[in-house]
């Protein structure tokens, strides 16, 4: 499944988005080698005052001494779960998404050995958790979240398992990876069998600055959120 998984991502031609200026972060999307492959994940502490509670790939906002987008999302995941960049087999990376925060996000995969000493940067983290890829490719959600961007129904797979809930961003990179790196026919723009959860229609931030400045091109179909 890997060795598929790894010629897929060196074929793909994923996105840019370098034609927003706007900043940039990265996360890793951990592949633990098991028996049976499983995805890490982290949840964002509670006390947090944004995103608290939220589950989450490693990463975060791109510093000035990163040399590039991947050197980010090691520094980020050693810096939140101790994770050693040197075990670490790159993959490669997925299309950029644009958070409705205002962030460029680059997601980067990577392989990592099973049962390694990581902890948790309490600051920031109060779990590390991992979910077997299965539950994934056999698409468990339990609905799909319909979130409206610049005028296009995204359809966002929302899943539930052992307590932690997968869903937004997170979600939306999870969607790239099944369709690219394993072919699992899942897509953002085509409506899913099962219970859907609309949300209010939203505008994206690269949208709003385009309004601002009277400047009205079509919204690339490819943007995620």
């Amino acid at each position: 499944m890997l060795e598929n998984l790894r010629k897929r991502l060196q074929q793909l031609n994923p996105q840019r988005l370098d034609q927003f200026q706007m900043r940039e972060a990265a996360v890793l999307i951990p592949v633990v080698d098991r028996a049976s492959p499983t995805l890490l994940f982290t949840r964002r502490a509670s006390h947090l005052a944004t995103h608290s509670g939220q589950v989450a790939f490693p990463g975060g906002k791109r510093e000035p001494e990163d040399t590039d987008l991947y050197a980010t999302a090691l520094r980020e995941a050693q810096e939140e779960i101790a994770l050693d960049p040197a075990v670490v087999e790159p993959l490669g990376r997925l299309s950029d998404v644009i958070s409705l925060h205002g962030l460029r996000v680059t997601p980067w995969v990577g392989i990592i050995p099973p049962d390694l000493p990581l902890v948790a940067d309490l600051g920031e983290l109060d779990a590390i958790f991992e979910v077997p890829l299965s539950h994934f490719l056999e698409d468990q959600r339990t609905h799909t979240d319909v979130i409206p961007v610049d005028g296009v129904p995204h359809y966002v797979p929302s899943y539930h398992v052992d307590g932690h809930v997968i869903w937004g961003l997170s979600a939306m990179m999870l969607v790239e990876l099944l369709a690219e790196g394993f072919g699992m026919p899942i897509d953002l723009y085509q409506q899913p069998p099962g219970i859907l959860r609309h949300y209010p229609e939203r505008t994206s931030p690269e949208r709003t600055s385009q309004l601002s400045a009277d400047h009205h091109p079509a919204m690339p179909k490819s943007i995620r959120k």
